[in-house]
This record gives structure tokens, C-alpha cells and sequence, in this order.
């Protein structure tokens, strides 16, 4: 699964999303669920118990649990606001618990001269929590404005080749992590 981490009109995160997916989509085998949280348009948290408990009263989280089940790895694509990660996409975590969990996921960041990579580093503790594990290469995309032309974004050859190592340790993980899945 793909998820789109940000929902702002004007976004750089759906092209960098669209990128990420075509690229992803060249490796046989891999099959994609593409997330733009911007239609997906979760509200903010407002399931009345705790998602570990997995009693969902709410036909939009039943459906985004039934998604998220249904993945056996994420793709992160995720904008740093003001050194942290990204509030919406936050949410679409914290809207669920055990879906997450023995799953790998990877990162295509993008911001400023950090390349998202601070958000990255925030969200460290939210993956251990919910038991995602996160891969070791992650994409990160320093001044990501100067790559987007007529709305698409240009990733240089670097960049492609970090993704593709990030998907083959996303799917070497999943088969490894698919017993702790169960």
C-alpha cells in the first residue's frame, strides 16, 4: 500500500505518490493499493474505543481497517511540516492498532534541505508502538519544489535506484515478517 500523506490543495506529496507508484509498479510480483488520504478524507479520530480493541463503530474505519488488513506492506509518502511528521497521516495510524502490526514500511519523504528526513525520525516511535517495522533505506527528497514540472515530479536516477532497494527490503521483510503476522 501506498499512502499519500498529505492533503493540502496545491500538494507536492500526490505527485511524488504517483512517482513512487509508478516506479514500484515495474517490479513483478507486487501488487498496489494507492491511499490519497485526500479522498480517503478520514476525520479526525472518532472511534469512541481504543483501536486496539479493534470494535470499530465507524463504516469509514471499518473500511480503512479492512484495507490496511489486506496490506502486507507500506509505502509512506510523507511531507515534514515544521520538523515532524505530517497530521493527517498521523491519523490514519492512530485510526487503527492491529492492523499495523508485523508489517514493514518504508519512507519517501520530502521537504526542504532535510528531505522530510525529520519526520521520519518523529514517527519512529508511533511504527514501534503500533509494531510496524520500519526498513532501513528510506527516499528522501531535499527541495522537492525545484523537481516538479507541469505538476509531475522528476526523480533523478539516485533517487529511482533508493526505491527500488527500498522495495525489495519491504518485500524480503514481509515474507520474513509474514510468521509473526500469522
Amino acid at each position: 500500500m501506498i499512502i499519500v500523506g498529505s492533503t493540502r490543495p496545491g500538494r507536492i506529496g500526490l505527485p511524488v505518490a504517483q512517482w513512487a507508484r509508478d516506479h514500484v509498479a515495474e517490479r513483478e510480483g507486487v501488487e498496489i493499493d494507492f491511499v490519497d488520504l485526500a479522498e480517503l478524507a478520514l476525520p479526525f479520530l472518532d472511534e469512541p474505543d481504543h483501536p486496539a480493541k479493534r470494535s470499530y463503530t465507524k463504516p469509514h474505519t471499518i473500511a480503512w481497517s479492512e484495507r490496511v488488513d489486506a496490506a502486507e506492506a507500506f509505502v509512506f509518502v510523507t511531507p515534514e511540516y515544521n520538523h515532524s511528521y505530517s497530521p493527517v497521516l498521523k491519523n490514519a495510524v492512530d485510526f487503527l492498532f492491529q492492523e499495523w502490526a508485523g508489517k514493514p514500511v518504508g519512507f519517501v519523504s520530502y521537504g526542504g534541505l532535510a528531505g522530510g528526513a525529520r519526520a521520519v525520525a518523529a514517527y519512529e516511535p508511533v511504527l514501534s508502538t503500533v509494531g510496524l517495522v520500519k526498513v532501513p533505506a528510506n527516499v528522501e527528497i531535499a527541495s522537492v519544489s525545484s523537481k516538479i514540472v507541469d505538476g509531475a515530479f522528476h526523480g533523478d536516477a539516485p533517487t529511482a535506484a533508493i526505491l527500488s532497494t527500498m522495495v525489495e527490503q519491504l518485500v524480503t521483510y514481509s515474507a520474513a515478517l509474514a510468521a509473526v503476522r500469522g
